[in-house]
């Protein structure tokens, strides 16, 4: 037996291993005012930069121009890339946050309920919020997902897939207990 073998623990043949489904983030129909703004600020900056008869205010100009880029711009994109959504076979893990992160995860042998809720807008670009209620308090919401009506259906297939599986026979030919 090699040393890296016998680092690694040993995974039992009934649980297989984990893999991912999907890895998603919100809509980035939410990112479109703020492109908007980049390339408005962009091309008025260009225009007038270097019009001005003083420096400083051609100085002004391109620093008010880039807090308005980075206040506006870079953050959005920033609080978006930092809320992503992952689906495995086995959970479904919610990570959010740029200062604070939190971190939700919700197992598919816990069984859980799905709705979808979309607005018109979302329902326009069928996306929408997808929430997973587990009966503890409130539910757990993966903000204007993309393709929601997929992500609820494949969460729907993974509960039945991790239920079914914990009704099989284990290894010892023996079956769940029922009375």
């Amino acid at each position: 037996m090699t040393k890296r073998t016998a680092d690694r623990p040993a995974q039992s043949a009934a649980a297989p291993a984990e893999r991912v489904i999907a890895r998603l983030h919100p809509h980035a129909r939410r990112l479109f005012w703020p492109c908007v703004l980049l390339i408005a600020v962009s091309g008025a900056t260009g225009y007038f930069a270097g019009t001005f008869p003083e420096t400083w205010q051609n100085t002004a100009l391109l620093i008010v121009a880039g807090l308005i880029v980075f206040l506006f711009c870079l953050l959005p994109l920033l609080f978006w890339l930092s809320t992503r959504y992952t689906i495995t076979t086995r959970r479904v893990i919610l990570r959010r946050g740029f200062f604070v992160r939190v971190k939700q995860e919700v197992l598919h042998s816990r069984g859980y309920d799905v709705s979808v809720r979309s607005g018109w807008l979302q329902a326009m670009s069928r996306s929408g919020d997808v929430l997973i209620d587990t009966g503890q308090g409130h539910p757990i919401v993966l903000a204007d997902v993309p393709s929601a009506s997929l992500v609820q259906q494949t969460l729907h297939d993974l509960i039945e897939d991790a239920q079914r599986s914990s009704d099989a026979p284990d290894a010892s030919g023996s079956g769940p207990i029922t009375s």
